[in-house]
């Protein structure tokens, strides 16, 4: 029985558009974490939400910038 060639659960045609949409979602939290810092005071600000919100914008830039780099052929 021979194995089974490693495939993507992504079809190869959705890469450009998946690292528009996310890189778009992690700039949007990215903007909206600066206006946060910039618009309330030091004693209002949540480090749970800062926390919360700059990881969750990383992820999307991360996954953001890997499928970028598929779409343009540099296989990581």
């Amino acid at each position: 029985m021979a194995p089974k060639p490693i495939t993507s659960p992504v079809p190869d045609s959705w890469y450009p558009t998946l690292s528009v949409f996310t890189l778009a979602i992690g700039l949007v939290l990215t903007a909206s974490f600066f206006i946060y810092e910039a618009t309330s005071s030091r004693k209002t600000r949540s480090l749970v939400q800062e926390l919360t919100t700059g990881a969750v914008a990383s992820v999307f830039l991360g996954f953001g910038s890997l499928f970028l780099l598929i779409a343009c052929g540099v296989y990581v």
